[in-house]
């Protein structure tokens, strides 16, 4: 006798600069079937109707809700995204828009929010009820979960200023779309991570001493949210952690009051937040 279990699924999307993810996720963090458009950028109408190509791409049999994801400023309450900067859209009726082509409510958020969402119910979060996630890309992001639920005061932490030698905001000159004003604060305004690590680990002193200066302003943001928000867990993830050997050693190492550690979804946990996060909405 065969025993069909009923699972809850959602429709997840997680919007990125480059790509549009959108997947059916079911309750037991599973991805059953995925869709990857590139990201249209510049054109609101577009750039929606791609979303809706995508969701016909799919089966939505079975699907309660629609969670989504964004690189940008939302009204979580009306469902609207108000900009995605990196995308170059803004003042989308979202929720709305969706509605009307499913018939299913949609639930919105930050996409670092959502991601920060899946890690708090993984497997290795079980032990913690405190949860902050940091994602080190082409921005600076970071989210908080408290018992699995997402902190709604937590936004946009990665344009927290503080001086950087009296002139730069500090935490949004390290990562990809700031990193020049860094790189030209050394005398190399055309230095790139990649670059600069790869010098790096050839052992010259000069760029070891930038790696250095990099990895003080990183510490200092790791600091800062430890004493901000008291987390018992940190996840990291993002386009950086190709060179976690050039620093990540190093941020543990400085923060041994706080476990710290990789995403363990990957680079599925916007996806899989996002599924989560319609499926305990009301």
């Amino acid at each position: 006798m065969n025993i069909i279990i009923d699972m809850r699924k959602a429709l997840a999307i997680d919007i990125g600069g480059t790509n549009t993810r959108l997947a059916v996720v079911n309750e037991f963090f599973e991805i059953e079937q995925c869709v990857i458009k590139p990201t249209v950028c510049d054109d609101k109408d577009k750039f929606m109707q791609n979303i809706i190509d995508g969701i016909h791409e799919l089966k939505l049999e079975g699907v309660e809700s629609i969670g989504a994801g964004v690189p940008g400023v939302v009204n979580r309450e009306k469902g609207v995204i108000l900009d995605l900067p990196n995308v170059h859209v803004k003042d989308i009726k979202f929720a709305e828009i969706l509605k009307k082509e499913t018939g299913l409510e949609t639930h919105l958020r930050n996409d670092a929010e959502v991601a920060c969402i899946a890690e708090a119910y993984s497997p290795k979060a079980k032990k913690y009820s405190r949860v902050f996630f940091i994602t080190i890309s082409t921005g600076l992001g970071g989210a908080f979960c408290v018992d699995k639920v997402i902190q709604d005061y937590v936004t946009e932490v990665g344009h927290t200023v503080s001086n950087f030698d009296g002139y730069f905001e500090e935490f949004s000159i390290i990562t990809g779309s700031k990193f020049p004003i860094f790189a030209k604060h050394f005398g190399e305004p055309g230095l790139t991570p990649k670059i600069m690590f790869e010098k790096a680990r050839q052992k010259d002193k000069k760029y070891q001493q930038i790696t250095d200066k990099w990895l003080q302003i990183l510490n200092k943001f790791v600091r800062l949210m430890i004493d901000s928000y008291q987390p018992e867990l940190i996840v990291f993830t993002g386009g950086f952690m190709k060179d976690k050997d050039m620093f990540f050693p190093q941020i543990k190492k400085a923060h041994k009051d706080v476990k710290i550690r990789e995403t363990y979804f990957g680079t599925n946990a916007g996806l899989i937040g996002a599924g989560l996060y319609a499926l305990n909405s009301k």
